[in-house]
């Protein structure tokens, strides 16, 4: 698959904003005040990458297309583990802070028209942390399953991802996630069960005692390091080659 380099200053920032140090952490950036800038004008950061979406050609005869579909956790896969996308038909379409229903918007022109085998959908944990004010499991849940089904409409196959375990948000903290984390994980798993979709389960790989991020794997609690996302690279690659070979 040919895919020509996206374009600056957009992509770089989200690269950026994809780490530990990303923009809830660092409030002054002149990258946190062009994100929110550009948030009151497109809040599901539609522009984000809709150039770099009109350069993805169509996929040729047997390329096995992937998107990643997802938030800083997604995009920061980037800039700390380029090796795992290097030559693979890998399409990267993390925004930092991004909630589901942000997702949800911007999920055709950054998924559906790019024309992948397979989605992979890591979402939930902003909603939790509250990124764009409260919004019940029952609600993340149901976000995740509109962009599994729309994805299923359109003859994607779909890998539904775990939240990653967090036992407190830097940006907020006391929010005590761990309990909504783990509810929000079983209907994922569930729901998956139920419609012969792959689950992904990275949270059992990466959970500590606390059932929050184990301290060898990130530097903040909440995003993975380099060594975090070695453990999700075999993880995903199983679960994208399961679902390809789904019905």
């Amino acid at each position: 698959m040919k895919i020509k380099k996206i374009g600056l200053p957009l992509m770089a920032m989200f690269v950026m904003l994809g780490t530990a140090t990303f923009a809830q952490n660092n409030s002054d950036s002149d990258a946190q005040k062009k994100l929110e800038e550009l948030m009151k004008q497109d809040w599901a950061c539609l522009k984000c990458f809709a150039d770099a979406n009109t350069k993805v050609e169509a996929p040729k005869a047997g390329e096995q297309r992937v998107v990643f579909m997802g938030n800083s956790i997604t995009i920061g896969w980037l800039r700390l583990n380029p090796e795992f996308f290097n030559g693979k038909p890998y399409i990267n379409r993390g925004i930092s802070g991004q909630t589901t229903p942000q997702m949800l918007i911007r999920f055709r022109p950054d998924v559906i028209d790019l024309k992948p085998k397979v989605v992979v959908i890591l979402a939930g944990t902003n909603d939790i942390a509250g990124n764009t004010g409260y919004t019940p499991v029952e609600t993340i849940f149901g976000n995740i399953v509109s962009m599994a089904e729309l994805a299923k409409a359109n003859g994607i196959k779909v890998v539904i991802s775990s939240v990653l375990p967090a036992f407190d948000y830097p940006w907020r903290k006391g929010l005590e996630p761990v309990g909504k984390i783990a509810d929000l994980n079983q209907r994922l798993k569930n729901y998956a069960a139920k419609h012969n979709i792959v689950y992904l389960d990275y949270y059992s790989a990466m959970a500590d005692e606390r059932k929050g991020l184990k301290a060898a794997l990130t530097s903040d609690g909440v995003h993975p390091n380099k060594a975090g996302y070695e453990v999700m690279d075999p993880l995903a690659e199983k679960a994208i080659a399961a679902a390809l070979k789904k019905k």
